[in-house]
C-alpha cells in the first residue's frame, strides 16, 4: 500500500478550508495528478456525495469515482474509491490554529493482486513524489 501524508498551514478559517476541500472535484485546482473533477449526485455536499476524478498516473489517464464516507463538518471529510484493482482513501481534518487552519491529508493506495504486490513499492515512490507535488498545490489554493 502508497501512503502520503502531510499537514498543510492555511490562512483560511476552518470553514473554509473545509468548504472548499470536501468538494474534491476541486482536487484539479490543486493536485497535478487530477486533470478534472466533477460532483456526480449529492449537493449539498455530505455523506455519500459522489465525485469523478479523471486521474493521471504512470502517463495515463482514468476516471476514479470517489464517495463522501465520513462527513463531519467543518473538522474531518473522508473519500473512498474503488476502480477494479485499485482502491484509495482520503482523509482530511482541519484544525484551527492562530494563524488559520492546520490541514492534515491523509492519502492511501492499495493496488490488489499478484501485480499490486509486485508494483508496491514503485507505486510508493512515484505516490511520495505526486504528493509533495499535491501538497504543493493545496497550500497554494488554501493561502490564496
Amino acid at each position: 500500500m502508497a501512503r502520503y501524508s502531510t499537514t498543510v498551514q492555511s490562512n483560511k478559517s476552518r470553514e473554509e478550508a473545509f468548504a472548499y476541500l470536501a468538494n474534491f472535484a476541486n482536487a484539479a485546482e490543486w493536485d497535478p495528478g487530477v486533470v478534472s473533477g466533477e460532483v456526480l449526485s449529492g449537493e449539498p455536499l455530505g455523506l455519500g456525495t459522489t465525485f469523478r476524478l479523471m486521474c493521471r498516473y504512470f502517463g495515463r489517464q482514468f476516471p476514479l469515482e470517489y464517495r463522501i464516507i465520513a462527513f463531519e463538518a467543518p473538522s474531518k471529510v473522508k473519500f473512498e474509491a474503488n476502480r477494479g484493482s485499485i482502491s484509495s482513501v482520503d482523509e482530511i481534518r482541519f484544525v484551527t490554529v492562530s494563524e488559520g487552519t492546520a490541514v492534515t491529508y491523509d492519502a492511501n493506495l492499495h493496488l490488489s493482486g499478484f501485480l499490486g504486490r509486485l508494483m508496491d513499492p514503485l507505486v510508493a515512490l512515484a505516490f511520495q513524489r505526486i504528493g509533495g507535488k499535491a501538497a504543493a498545490g493545496l497550500r497554494r489554493e488554501l493561502n490564496a
